[in-house]
């Protein structure tokens, strides 16, 4: 088997990105059909070897950003992640350009508590940074979270 084969047929990795209480964790639950629990990601985590779970402190304190370019090296896709409910982001214009032309994917969470005014809004935000596709997900329903699995190749 080819390099190029193996390559192709391995799941992608992924790497989420957002400020602390986006839903970077539970969604990656959810992706993997656990149950949903909350608890605070202090260290980078990596799951199922295919996704990266970052602390939010990376995104929040300039000065960590660095090690998300240095980790996000290992990954295929970043997954910017925003909070529908939250007034404002902690992604800058062009986030996605310091991240040497991979893919970035903008993922609303928390969609079933927000109006589609703030949903708009968080897409708003990720397209700003500089996000190609979205997805709007709620992980405690399970919505818009299988497309994203399918669309991606995350599993």
């Amino acid at each position: 088997m080819s390099t190029q084969t193996k390559h192709e047929e391995r799941k992608k990795r992924i790497i989420l990105i957002g400020r602390s209480t986006a839903g970077k964790t539970t969604l990656c639950q959810r992706i993997n059909n656990e149950e949903l629990r909350y608890y605070k990601t202090q260290t980078v985590q990596v799951i199922n070897q295919n996704m990266i779970d970052t602390p939010g402190e990376y995104l929040e304190r300039r000065g960590f950003r660095g090690a998300l370019v240095v980790t996000s090296a290992d990954a295929d896709i970043i997954l910017m992640v925003q909070d529908a409910t939250e007034g404002g982001t902690m992604f800058p214009p062009l986030f996605c350009s310091m991240f040497s032309g991979k893919p970035c994917v903008g993922i609303v969470t928390k969609a079933d508590l927000a109006s589609e005014e703030q949903i708009e809004r968080a897409k708003q935000y990720l397209k700003d940074a500089g996000a190609g596709e979205l997805y709007v997900t709620s992980a405690v329903t399970g919505d818009g979270v299988n497309k994203l699995v399918e669309d991606l190749h995350i599993l």
